[in-house]
């Protein structure tokens, strides 16, 4: 017997809705705290830059349960991935769960000797309440908070008339028209940002990163789309996976000759469909050394508008502003009208007792999450979405699928406390050690090992099936109706 709890999901993007999704299904009263005026996170219009649009093709970015719309192009916009969200809350009820412009202050143990946590919740222009919650999914995700830099200078260069703001604020393209744009960073919103500014008019066009890096077109080759060679099984079984046995290890050795080849042909590929060396973009890393999250889609016509001029890259570390200039740490200076930070966003989970931070937070950044999702240090509390990838949304889907059975006690494979810590220690020394690129953001990154990762919550589930048989398993990306089956081969339950 599984009783009801009351459950708070803080945030109400992708991550929240799939939490509130599965908590209700299961009979749970869920109450979802958001403190923008709006659902859909990172894709909340205020939020968003123009013409941003996924990185995934829409049947990677998408729940398990409701597909994107046929009418949607393989890569949605912004605005259609919104209207999106807000028909899966309204569907399923969980606009009716929305506290919105409600933002939690603080959070520590209830006091009245039952499980759970007290929330200090504060709403727009209201005071402070305490309210009592038996669980709590944070949802939050790793693009929350945005990244500040402030660097020297930066009063004269506001006083000289210059602007600063953070990618995210860069929500009207007018202001590039006729000014010097300058966008710092290396990301995918930074190259479509620079690409827009140039679109809208602008005098000037700078994109300051500290290296080039591997881009990934949406079609390699201009004819296959990244999906069937990036998420395939074939490609992942090409990467050391954590906790191999001494047989899997001999057979990557004997295939390395072959892996190397791979790898080797992917890059002279992009080499010449990118143009890298015309654009003087060649990465000094092995493309296979950094396969990560942070590894972005090539924006359309980046690289042709570096190549003819209309954007420079300029490498190196942004020192300080000078009066209307950046000025780079080798002495090189940028004339801007415009400085924009697309340098991310901070991780962390800022409502957390510091007592309880040091128990999901090494020193070094990373995080002590099993499964990416709960830590048995931190009872009664669990996170949808740090298992970041770019099948966000299913990842999503499925941590919450597991959350909420992990929650109840109903994993077919429950772990105990001691089991997670063991593996949590071994995935540590896996990120530290034997994959270092594992670690970026704190070590909540899936890529490349979607399935190996899936398979593990799919398992713990107690899903009968979770695997494609045949080349359909093992050169098909992942396939969200495919989990949908999945899901359904677990055992059933609801609290009463």
């Amino acid at each position: 017997m599984v009783s009801p709890k009351h459950v708070c999901v803080i945030g109400a993007g992708v991550s929240g809705l799939a939490a509130a999704k599965a908590f209700s299904a299961r009979g749970h009263r869920v109450t979802i705290v958001e403190r923008s005026g709006d659902l859909g996170g990172v894709w909340e219009p205020a939020r968003s830059y123009p013409e941003v649009q996924t990185q995934s093709p829409k049947d990677l970015y998408r729940y398990t349960d409701r597909a994107m719309p046929d009418a949607y192009p393989e890569w949605p916009t912004g605005p259609q991935v919104h209207a999106y969200l807000a028909d899966y809350a309204k569907s399923f009820g969980l606009d009716r769960m929305l506290r919105l412009d409600t933002e939690v202050a603080g959070m520590a143990r209830r006091t009245d000797g039952k499980p759970g946590w007290t929330l200090t919740l504060t709403s727009k222009g209201g005071t402070p309440s305490n309210e009592d919650f038996d669980f709590v999914a944070v949802c939050t995700g790793q693009f929350n908070e945005p990244r500040e830099l402030h660097c020297r200078g930066e009063g004269s260069f506001l006083d000289q008339g210059g602007q600063i703001l953070h990618s995210s604020k860069y929500g009207d393209p007018t202001l590039a028209k006729g000014r010097r744009i300058v966008v710092l960073g290396g990301s995918k919103s930074a190259t479509d940002i620079a690409v827009n500014a140039v679109k809208s008019g602008a005098r000037e066009v700078t994109i300051v990163m500290r290296e080039p890096v591997w881009r990934i077109p949406y079609f390699i080759g201009g004819l296959v789309n990244f999906k069937r060679i990036l998420y395939i099984r074939a490609q992942e079984e090409m990467f050391p996976g954590w906790g191999a046995s001494p047989m899997a290890r001999l057979a990557l050795r004997l295939a390395a000759p072959l892996i190397w080849a791979n790898w080797r042909g992917l890059e002279s590929l992009l080499k010449a469909q990118l143009k890298l060396n015309k654009c003087k973009m060649v990465p000094k890393e092995r493309i296979e050394d950094g396969v990560n999250c942070s590894v972005p889609i090539a924006t359309p016509g980046f690289y042709p508008m570096v190549a003819d001029g209309r954007i420079k890259a300029v490498f190196g570390t942004f020192d300080h502003y000078e009066a209307d200039s950046i000025v780079m740490s080798g002495g090189e200076r940028i004339g801007a009208d415009v400085a924009v930070l697309a340098i991310g966003y901070k991780l962390g989970v800022p409502f957390l007792p510091e007592a309880y931070k040091q128990k999901l937070v090494d020193a070094d950044g990373q995080y002590r999450l099993y499964r990416l999702i709960a830590n048995p240090d931190l009872p009664e509390l669990g996170f949808v979405g740090f298992n970041s990838s770019f099948c966000t949304v299913l990842c999503a889907d499925l941590a919450a699928n597991w959350l909420v059975r992990y929650a109840d006690g109903q994993l077919a494979k429950q772990p105990t406390a001691q089991a997670m810590r063991d593996n949590i220690e071994m995935m540590l020394h896996f990120k530290r050690v034997e994959r270092p690129a594992a670690g970026v953001y704190g070590g909540l990154c899936v890529a490349p090992y979607h399935y190996r990762h899936f398979d593990e919550l799919m398992a713990d589930i107690g899903a009968t099936t979770w695997k494609r048989g045949g080349p359909a398993g093992h050169f098909q990306p992942p396939d969200a109706d495919a989990y949908a089956k999945f899901l359904a081969t677990a055992p059933e339950y609801r609290a009463a």
